[in-house]
């Protein structure tokens, strides 16, 4: 039996969404080598997959990779496809070497030098950065395998549109803004429950004369004020990560989901009968549940002795602490309230490939 084909390169940066095409362009800015691998056939798959209405959260002022502002109206709210469209031309335009269609099965350290098998291939590197992001795997309660066979239930990374579900009730489960928009859109055709903590929403509505004036002021306290420097910014991180919550509500407002007749109701903590219950001991009747329940980060094909905290490798800001050489991006707070958002993104792979580059320099001149 032949031996597998082993490609070797500096650093590795697996997965090519946003995370992983700012850590390029950083890398590529100080003339380090590296190679991005991503299971996804095209650029920006990962953002054509989602639901069909999706649009971003931010604006398109707020939402542009370092080096290249995203197209458009500044004040408009990019569709899903604008975005995978974006991150396909910042790729080009930059130069990025990508190898799509990769998908790695296992990653394992051999002394100083990392690997990852993928497929039949296998790819050794110096440095590895995990810039797959959060949205991999679907959180979704145990107790959901208890629900009714009778009652669809679809996570918000397979929901597409209302046509998936089937005639009658639906609750949609967690209310931050993937929960709300996805509860606003079904309201038109289902009775629809929105069950879940509150996240708040921003202060001003979306595309008016107060907002444009504000939401300035928000970036900027969200990516240079809220960081994990300084004791506000870490209460804010604990604040939204213990336990996980969204961002403030964006475009969908508190009056909307009311107008449209949602009933906002308390969390689900069960199933009785075969339908959920609600922390007030109410149980629904539904037909439909979609789960907005958000994503934990995979890790079990890293193969590795790591340090976990919060479903992440213990990091700071994105370098791991138990293993040299090994970087995480795209977490949420990983230094700052918008690293998880794709305008925050940017900073983040600037530290990251700033570290790499230090790593590289200390071990080139340790060697003369």
């Amino acid at each position: 039996m032949g031996r597998r084909p082993t490609h070797h390169v500096e650093t590795l940066v697996i997965g090519g969404g946003q995370a992983g095409l700012a850590t390029g362009y950083h890398l590529k800015r100080r003339r380090r080598p590296f190679l991005i691998i991503d299971a996804h056939p095209r650029v920006g798959d990962a953002w054509r997959t989602r639901w069909d209405s999706l649009r971003l959260f931010t604006t398109a002022r707020y939402s542009s990779l370092p080096g290249m502002p995203f197209p458009g109206p500044p004040w408009h709210y990019p569709t899903k496809d604008e975005t995978a469209d974006y991150l396909e031309a910042y790729a080009a335009r930059f130069g990025l070497p990508i190898k799509n269609d990769v998908s790695v099965g296992g990653l394992r350290r051999r002394g100083p030098i990392f690997e990852a098998s993928a497929g039949v291939e296998t790819y050794t590197a110096d440095n590895v950065v995990l810039a797959t992001g959060m949205y991999r795997t679907p959180r979704i309660p145990d107790f959901a395998a208890l629900l009714d066979r009778s009652i669809l239930q679809v996570h918000s990374r397979d929901y597409r549109n209302p046509s998936q579900l089937r005639p009658g009730a639906v609750l949609v489960v967690g209310a931050a803004n993937s929960g709300a928009e996805i509860a606003l859109e079904l309201s038109d055709s289902h009775h629809t429950w929105l069950s879940g903590r509150d996240p708040g929403q921003e202060p001003t509505r979306s595309g008016t004369l107060p907002d444009k004036v504000i939401m300035p002021l928000v970036w900027f306290a969200a990516s240079r004020v809220l960081t994990v420097g300084n004791p506000l910014g870490r209460k804010a991180r604990d604040h939204f990560l213990h336990p996980p919550r969204g961002i403030p509500l964006a475009r969908v407002r508190r009056e909307d989901l009311a107008d449209a007749g949602i009933e906002r109701v308390p969390r689900v903590t069960g199933v009785h009968g075969g339908q959920p219950v609600l922390a007030d001991s109410r149980t629904l009747e539904v037909r439909n549940v979609v789960w907005c329940t958000g994503f934990d980060m995979d890790l079990s094909w890293v193969d590795l002795p790591l340090t976990v905290r919060d479903g992440y490798p213990d990091n700071d800001r994105g370098v791991v602490s138990d293993q040299p050489g090994l970087y995480v991006m795209g977490l949420a707070f990983q230094r700052s309230l918008s690293s998880a958002l794709i305008g925050g993104v940017g900073r983040d792979a600037d530290d990251i490939s700033a570290h790499i580059t230090n790593r590289m320099s200390h071990r080139a001149s340790s060697t003369i």
